[in-house]
C-alpha cells in the first residue's frame, strides 16, 4: 500500500450512548442539548503507521443530522495543525445499531471508543490510533490594552445600534457600532450554532463587516472546503489560506488588523488591506481588498462602523474591542 493511500484511512465508529431522535432543522444553542451525534463531532490527531513510518494524522467528523456524518482526514495533522494544504481524504456514513461508520471506498476504517479513534488498512490492519482533541484560540479571551476601545463586555449592548444581550452576557448578530474607525486592529469572539440538518449558508451565517464595507464571513464551515462565502472568507474577493474552524457550538477568535483605502478629491488612490487571524491562524496575510462586498455599505471615504450581519441565526459574539491605529 503507498504511503498516500495509507494517509487516507477513514473511518467507522462505535459510541455507547443512546441514541435521542433529533427533530429535523433544529438549531441547538448549547452542548448540554446537542445530542450524542455533537459529542462523535469534532477533531481527532495522533500518529499512524505509513509503511513503516509514523506519521501525524488529523481527522475531522462533523455531523449532519439523523446519525450521519462526513469526515475529513489530514496527513500530517489538522488544518493549522500540521496539515500542508494538499492531500486531504474523504469519508461519509452513519450510525448503524450503535456503530458509527464512515468509509473512504478501497482505503481503510477507523473505530472510535470514548474518543479514541483506532485506525485500520483496506486490509483490517491496525495502524495507529488517533485521539480526541478540543483545540482553543491562544488569543480566546484577550484583555484590551490600555487605550482600547471596548465596544461589548457583556455587561451592556449600548455601544451598538439594535444592540441586544442574549443568553445572559453575549450579543446577539444583526447590529452595529455606534462609533466609527479608521485605521484600527480589532479583537472579537464569536459562536455559531449547531445546525447539523443544514447546509452550506444555511448553517449559521452571520459576518464581521470591517467599516460596514468589507465582509469577513461567520458561518459553522467546520471540515468544508475554506471557500471566500464560508467561515474566514473575504466575500467574492479572497479564500482563507486555511479553513480554521473549529466545530460549532465551539468560541472562536478573530484578530483583525485593518488599513482604511485613502482618497484624494474623492477619488480612491489606494485600496484597503488587512490582516486576519481566525483561532490565531494567519487566514489573510495583508490582503489587499479592491472593492467593498456586497450587504452593508458601498465603499467610500471616512471611517465605518462595524457591523455583526444577521441572516436569522443565533451567532452570538463576546470580547470585542478595538485599537485605533
Amino acid at each position: 500500500m503507498t504511503r498516500l493511500i495509507t494517509c487516507s484511512l477513514l473511518t467507522a465508529f462505535v459510541c455507547s450512548c443512546v441514541w435521542a431522535e433529533d427533530g429535523k432543522e433544529k438549531t441547538f444553542l448549547s452542548v448540554a442539548d446537542a445530542g450524542t451525534d455533537y459529542l462523535l463531532q469534532g477533531e481527532y490527531s495522533g500518529m499512524l503507521e505509513t509503511d513503516g513510518d509514523n506519521m501525524k494524522f488529523g481527522l475531522q467528523v462533523i455531523a449532519l443530522g439523523d446519525h450521519k456524518f462526513d469526515a475529513v482526514c489530514y496527513p500530517g495533522g489538522l488544518p493549522g495543525d500540521g496539515w500542508e494544504g494538499e492531500k486531504k481524504f474523504k469519508a461519509s456514513g452513519e450510525t448503524v445499531d450503535g456503530m458509527t461508520k464512515l468509509t473512504a471506498d478501497g482505503v481503510g476504517h477507523a473505530i472510535i471508543v470514548r474518543g479514541s479513534a483506532q485506525i485500520f488498512s483496506e486490509k483490517d490492519r491496525e495502524v495507529g490510533t488517533l485521539n480526541k482533541v478540543e483545540r482553543k484560540s491562544p488569543t480566546l479571551g484577550a484583555k484590551p490594552p490600555a487605550g482600547a476601545v471596548v465596544l461589548f463586555d457583556g455587561s451592556t449592548a449600548e455601544h451598538f445600534e439594535r444592540g441586544e444581550i442574549t443568553m445572559g452576557n453575549l450579543l446577539a448578530a444583526n447590529c452595529e457600532s455606534k462609533e466609527k474607525f479608521g485605521d484600527h486592529s480589532m479583537h472579537l469572539e464569536f459562536r455559531t450554532p449547531f445546525k447539523p440538518h443544514a447546509r452550506g449558508q444555511a448553517r449559521g451565517n452571520s459576518g464581521v463587516y470591517l467599516q460596514g464595507r468589507y465582509e469577513c464571513q461567520v458561518l459553522d464551515s467546520f471540515g468544508l472546503e475554506g471557500r471566500n462565502n464560508e467561515c474566514g472568507g473575504i466575500y467574492s474577493i479572497a479564500e482563507p489560506a486555511v479553513n480554521a474552524c473549529f466545530p460549532p457550538l465551539t468560541w472562536q477568535t478573530y484578530d483583525i488588523d485593518f488599513t482604511a483605502a485613502r482618497y484624494e478629491d474623492g477619488k480612491k488612490v489606494v485600496n484597503a488591506r488587512t490582516t486576519i487571524r481566525h483561532n490565531g491562524i494567519t487566514i489573510h496575510d495583508d490582503l489587499e481588498l479592491p472593492h467593498g462586498t456586497p450587504g452593508k455599505l458601498p465603499e467610500a471615504e471616512g471611517p465605518g462602523l462595524l457591523y455583526l450581519q444577521g441572516h436569522g441565526n443565533p451567532v452570538v459574539y463576546r470580547n470585542i474591542w478595538f485599537v485605533r491605529k
